[in-house]
Formats: structure tokens, C-alpha cells, sequence
């Protein structure tokens, strides 16, 4: 789930910047005039493409990580997408109850956003062990990390958190029964309705996350859509979530709280 830790398989790419020289690392092309830059014949850069990258010549592309060549998604974006879209189905054909969260489901409500992170899905804990059979049955990698409030899963190459605790509040019936069911790249899903998905992200503010950025962008799409009222209510005390609906304030995102007379 995006803002707690995630404790990374061994030789799992996590989406960080792989260090130059490191199997599937962009080579960085030599310019024009700069010495050492491999040369044809001719005294041409060997194998510079329509854009002008330097490519040896008869040097073999290097294959996406994740799988055969061809075989994984274009961008990071719609692996995850796909990844989403396969277990989805999986958890819609064995009837369990769930819900798209965090930025995915942001996504889906409509949210301009480049997908960086991994997929949450919101189920009931009784579910849990149900669920990970039948993950693993379709051939998807499932482990039960140290954190009791989730189980992980693999799928096309990213990560999916099946969560049963949102920012430590339990998921309940009634908030998948919320849901509202939206389509996601082609395939409808259940989706946490806005204001229990912005409810979700500023209950996970803490000293140590804090990423107001992050959540921004979100409160500022579906600000109409969100009760503002109901989420103060909610994280009355609490100084994170109460700093952040200041800001919104401030930004004139949403309306001020009115003054207790």
C-alpha cells in the first residue's frame, strides 16, 4: 500500500533507477566529437538510430525486465494497470467481496496520474486465506509478509497489496458495499467510493509519512465529489490530516470550516 514500507523480494526491480553499467540499464550515448565513441568505418557513429543514440553495431536490444521479450507492457503505467485488471478478475469469478484503493482507484475516478506504486486492493480478513488459494491457483505469486494487516501478491512484473486494514481501520462490508464499481482500462471493478479513498490516504499521515504532494492532486479532482465535513469529523485531533484540510483551505480547494460561534 503506497505510504507503509514494503519489504522487497531478493533481485525484485522496485522501480528505482537501475545504476549505469547494471543488466538492462540505458546506455548513455557518446555525442558527436566526444572521444571514445564507437565509430564505423566511415568515422560515423556505429548503429546511431532516426534520434541519433549511439548503438553499436550488431549489438542485440536488450530484453524488458519481467519477462520474454515483447511480452511485458510498454511502461510502467499499464503493467500496473494490467496487473490490476488480471487479479480483479480473478477476485470478481470467485465472488469475493473487494475494492480498488489508493492511487489506482484514484485513477480509475479519474485522476491525471502516471502510475508509479504498486495496486491496493481493500478485502475482508476472513477472506484473506481464500483469496491467496485462488491467486495461487491462476499461477500468482502470493507471500504473507511480517505487516498483519495485508498478503502480497505478484503479477505481470508489480507488486499488489491485498489489504484488509486501511491506515489501521479495519475493511469492513459496508465500506466495499460503498464502492462504487468503475471501469479500469476496459475491465469495471469495484472502486472506493472518494470520500473513503481520500479518507484512507489522510488517515495514513504520520510523522514519518507526510507526502501532502501525493494526495494533492487527488483532493483537487474530486473535490466535489468528497464529504469534506465528514472527513474532518473523522480526524478531529489528529494534526497530519487537520494540517492538510488547512491547506486545502488555504489553496481554496475547498470551503473553510465554518467558525463555532
Amino acid at each position: 500500500m503506497e505510504g507503509e514500507p514494503h519489504d522487497a523480494l531478493p533481485g525484485t526491480p522496485t522501480g528505482g533507477t537501475t545504476p549505469a553499467g547494471a543488466p538492462g540499464a540505458p546506455d548513455t550515448p557518446d555525442g558527436p566529437g566526444t572521444p571514445g565513441g564507437p565509430t564505423d568505418a566511415a568515422g560515423g557513429t556505429a548503429g546511431a538510430g532516426a534520434e541519433g543514440a549511439a548503438v553499436p553495431a550488431g549489438t542485440a536490444l536488450p530484453a524488458v525486465p519481467g519477462g520474454p521479450a515483447g511480452s511485458h507492457p510498454p511502461d510502467r503505467t499499464q503493467a500496473i494497470l494490467e496487473a490490476t485488471k488480471q487479479v480483479a478478475a480473478l477476485l470478481k469469478g470467485a465472488g469475493h467481496p473487494f475494492a480498488l484503493a489508493g492511487s489506482v482507484a484514484a485513477y480509475a475516478h479519474g485522476v491525471p496520474k502516471s502510475l508509479q506504486h504498486d495496486t491496493d486492493f481493500a478485502i475482508l480478513r476472513e477472506d484473506a486465506q481464500a483469496i491467496a488459494q485462488d491467486l495461487e491457483a491462476a499461477g500468482i505469486q502470493v507471500r504473507v509478509p511480517p505487516e498483519d494487516w495485508l498478503i502480497k501478491a505478484r503479477s505481470h512484473g508489480e507488486e499488489i497489496d491485498l489489504i484488509f486494514e486501511l491506515a489501521r481501520h479495519p475493511v469492513t462490508p459496508d465500506l466495499l458495499d460503498r464502492a462504487h464499481t468503475l471501469p479500469v482500462d476496459s475491465v469495471r471493478m469495484p472502486v472506493l467510493a472518494p470520500t473513503d479513498l481520500v479518507g484512507s490516504l489522510l488517515a495514513a499521515f504520520s510523522e514519518h509519512h507526510c507526502d501532502f504532494g501525493a494526495v494533492l492532486p487527488i483532493a483537487r479532482t474530486l473535490r466535489e465529489k468528497i464529504d469534506w465535513d465528514l472527513l474532518r469529523r473523522e480526524n478531529e485531533g489528529s494534526p497530519m490530516p487537520e494540517a492538510f484540510l488547512y491547506l486545502l483551505e488555504r489553496l481554496n480547494v475547498i470551503e473553510p470550516r465554518e467558525a463555532t460561534p
